[in-house]
């Protein structure tokens, strides 16, 4: 498996810069103000994970021409200064009574001033799947301050800036799906009868990492005859004959993510399960073979949901209503194990060439019984590409 290169030149930074210029005229933008991890790290390659600690805030400032200047606490200085931004300023945070405002408040200022006589715009990402990371008194404080200046919601610069995935944000994808891919491919001989599930959940995190992923950030599932919470950390229950084991993980390589799960019997698959898996493959087949650029993700959330609704290929008693109480069927996939957009009926998002995504359908095949199937692809121009290597068509069988 070919390694790829960690981190990204400085070409592709100055890349997505200029892409971010043009959004911003766009919306008549002076200047872009974000303050999350990966808006932060897509603009200026700063990547660590001090992020745990919500302390401090941090600050990147866009003017509408010219590189990101940084505006951080005095921590990161060195890490920041390793990146390509030139233009850093800090503060020696945690510092309450003005916790980098003044600061921010006064590039702002400085790189947007005003434009023959009317107040210049900041933007801001203020929409769904995005949030600010400042305490809001500190938002209220520098929206004043900043006056007469507008603060504006450009949460469709950063969507815009990161649907689309260029080639080495892609190959770094890919190299995480592949490892995942092997991983989940090797779980007969990681597994068996007799373990707990947080033995299993245990056993498969370190054989992912022995793999090469950086880390297993995001790793749910379940063990049982059928289950219908797929999201809980794991317990003290003992994997038996007859069991489904499913596992969801979104590992990572180099800040990119992977996300995709799978489902295996432990023994032996009761009929109704195994219908239920083929019915999900069989949606995501569907999805796949409408992909292409032009295509919607409401298409897609058609394609899929016509299988889910008929119960397969063959029909049956496998079928549900399209997405279930699900809400969607795949999602945006990079930086963060979900983005932009969303596989509903009616998110109506266009697919173009580079968009990275996830397909996955779900049923309820018994009362408090779900069926989840996913896989992840980035768009090309004569349809997908798949990251994850495909799942088998019939539920692998262990033990």
């Amino acid at each position: 498996m070919t390694l790829p290169d960690r981190g990204f030149p400085r070409s592709e930074y100055e890349q997505r810069t200029e892409r971010a210029h043009g959004l911003m005229a766009s919306l008549d933008l002076d200047a872009l103000l974000v303050c999350t991890e990966p808006e932060v790290r897509y603009l200026t390659g700063f990547h660590t994970p001090f992020w745990q600690s919500p302390t401090r805030p941090w600050f990147v400032v866009l003017p509408a021409a010219g590189p990101p200047i940084a505006v951080i606490p005095e921590i990161g200085a060195s890490s920041m200064a390793d990146t390509w931004v030139e233009d850093v300023r800090t503060w020696p945070a945690p510092r309450p009574s003005d916790d980098g405002v003044g600061l921010l408040v006064d590039t702002l200022c400085e790189v947007v001033g005003r434009r023959g006589g009317s107040p210049g715009r900041v933007g801001l990402p203020m929409g769904h799947e995005t949030h600010v990371r400042m305490p809001l008194s500190d938002l209220d404080v520098m929206r004043d301050r900043i006056q007469p200046l507008e603060l504006v919601d450009a949460t469709d610069v950063v969507r815009g800036l990161r649907m689309v995935k260029s080639e080495r944000e892609v190959a770094k994808t890919a190299h995480i799906c592949g490892i995942v891919s092997g991983a989940f491919e090797g779980i007969g001989d990681l597994l068996s009868v007799g373990m707990t599930e947080r033995e299993a959940f245990a056993a498969f995190r370190i054989d992912i990492l022995e793999r090469g992923a950086d880390d297993v950030p995001y790793l749910v599932g379940a063990t049982g005859p059928g289950f219908d919470d797929i999201i809980k950390q794991p317990g003290d229950r003992v994997i038996e004959t007859g069991d489904l084991l499913m596992f969801d993980t979104g590992s990572t390589f180099d800040g990119y993510f992977s996300d995709f799960d799978r489902y295996v019997a432990f023994g032996r698959a009761d009929e109704e399960a195994r219908r239920a898996y083929e019915t999900v493959w069989a949606a995501t087949e569907a999805g796949l073979a409408v992909i292409r650029p032009g295509t919607t993700t409401s298409d897609l959330w058609q394609a899929m949901g016509k299988v889910l609704e008929n119960g397969g290929p063959t029909g049956g008693s496998a079928g549900s209503t399209p997405g279930g109480s699900v809400g969607r069927m795949g999602h945006g996939l990079g930086m963060q194990v979900t983005e932009w957009p969303s596989n509903t009926a009616d998110d109506d998002t266009v697919l173009v060439e580079g968009m990275v995504l996830t397909l996955e359908p779900s049923l309820t095949w018994a009362l408090g019984c779900m069926m989840v199937h996913e896989e992840n692809l980035v768009v090309r121009a004569d349809g997908p590409e798949l990251l994850s290597r495909r799942a088998p068509a019939e539920m692998p069988v262990i033990g």
